[in-house]
């Protein structure tokens, strides 16, 4: 992903750990920059110093700074975007054109997530494709075959931070 780029994410969106994000003030370049939030939740901004984000969408990001910005900015006008994603990432192995990481702005399930990486190959074993789920490294199988054909839904399940699609 091309770094000056912004990523599409609903306005529900929680930035999270690791994230990047864009802060613009209008009329006002010295606070403009990309950020990242820190381990401890926080990103830090001239003048307003430390400011916990983790948890906040970006929407509230931008109340909090303009808030802030407030003691020595009149009327400050924060515009912040995501233009990176890493605290919400799933993962796909395998028998697919472009295993990696993928970001989670939303939601997704695993039919979506391998048409994401690509698709699978030739060589992929589609009735054992399983989900690794974090945390709790329970298995969920998926009948690839059987879901793309309607049947068998319930095994498309939503995926969440940290699982791995793997297709064998």
């Amino acid at each position: 992903m091309n770094r000056s780029e912004t990523v599409r994410v609903p306005r529900t969106y929680v930035l999270g750990m690791g994230d990047v994000i864009r802060v613009d003030v209008f009329e006002e370049p010295q606070f403009d920059g990309s950020i990242v939030v820190r381990p401890d939740g926080k990103i830090s901004l001239p003048l307003v110093s430390e400011v916990y984000v983790a948890g906040l969408t970006p929407v509230a990001t931008e109340q909090l700074l303009a808030t802030k910005l407030a003691k020595y900015v009149n009327h400050p006008r924060v515009t912040v975007t995501v233009q990176e994603i890493h605290s919400r990432v799933v993962y796909v192995t395998g028998e697919v054109l472009r295993p990696g990481a993928y970001a989670l702005p939303d939601t997704i399930n695993v039919v979506q997530l391998i048409a994401r990486a690509g698709g699978v190959t030739a060589y992929a074993k589609k009735k054992d494709v399983y989900v690794l789920h974090a945390g709790t490294g329970l298995r969920t199988k998926v009948d690839y075959r059987k879901v793309l054909l309607g049947q068998h839904g319930e095994e498309n399940v939503q995926l969440n931070p940290g699982d791995t699609v793997v297709v064998p």
